[in-house]
């Protein structure tokens, strides 16, 4: 397949997004140095000037530039390349192009935001606006209680008036968990003069060292599921446990 490089170096000035696959070399200098051989590629421009460089397998680029690069489509030395750099990142990409397989280029609008549901402080909210999650006798004073350490998730006390501190985990929670909550706990403690603080892990599930950990610190663990404000999309996909 031909490329008109008047028609592709065009298509880069009038911010369009371009995808090409090609059998090619990539000469790399900036982060590192570094060489890819020959082999069948994915190239991705897209209209802020993003470059992805996709092998066939992988989600990752195995090279890319940032925004704002600067990309023509040349003759040199007999051979086809797609150069790019970035001056301001001082980086460089040489793509020598042997064969091409196909070339589409469009024209993209996307102006949507993703949106994020059934994170760690939307576990908390629903905590905080449903604490019988954690107990009947549960009663919550504040959300992102802010200490040395960071924010605790919920912050609150039980019926004997006993400090709270739930420390939330979208997933499994392990010993970093485990060891945050104990952070928490010591910072409570210094902060309020006192000495008795009651931890709680909300989480699906927790390991078998971590939930052994968190006994031995005097503290529990509640299985809590994060919200699923989008379920409607949920079952047409995997499910995360085995995150």
């Amino acid at each position: 397949m031909e490329i008109d490089s008047t028609t592709f170096n065009a298509a880069l000035n009038n911010g369009k997004s371009i995808i090409l696959s090609c059998n090619c070399s990539v000469n790399y200098s900036g982060r590192a140095e570094s060489f890819l051989a020959d082999g069948d590629r994915i190239i991705i421009i897209k209209s802020d000037k993003t470059l992805l460089i996709h092998q066939p397998q992988g989600s990752n680029p195995i090279n890319y530039m940032k925004e704002g690069a600067a990309h023509k489509l040349l003759q040199k030395d007999g051979n086809l390349v797609l150069s790019s750099s970035n001056l301001a990142l001082k980086e460089y990409v040489n793509i020598i192009l042997n064969k091409i397989h196909s070339l589409q280029i469009l024209n993209l609008t996307d102006n949507q935001k993703i949106q994020l549901t059934g994170s760690e402080k939307d576990m908390s909210d629903m905590i905080y606006n449903n604490p019988s999650l954690i107990s009947k006798d549960f009663k919550p004073l504040s959300r992102e209680e802010h200490t040395k350490y960071g924010f605790i998730d919920v912050f609150g006390h039980d019926k004997n008036n006993t400090l709270v501190v739930i420390e939330c985990k979208r997933y499994s929670a392990d010993f970093n968990a485990v060891d945050q909550l104990l952070r928490y706990i010591k910072k409570i403690k210094e902060l309020k003069g006192i000495n008795n603080v009651k931890g709680i892990i909300a989480a699906p599930k927790i390991s078998d060292n971590a939930l052994q950990m968190l006994r031995d610190h005097n503290c529990e663990f509640r299985s809590v599921n994060p919200p699923k404000y989008l379920e409607k999309y949920d079952k047409q996909q995997q499910k995360l446990d085995f995150f």
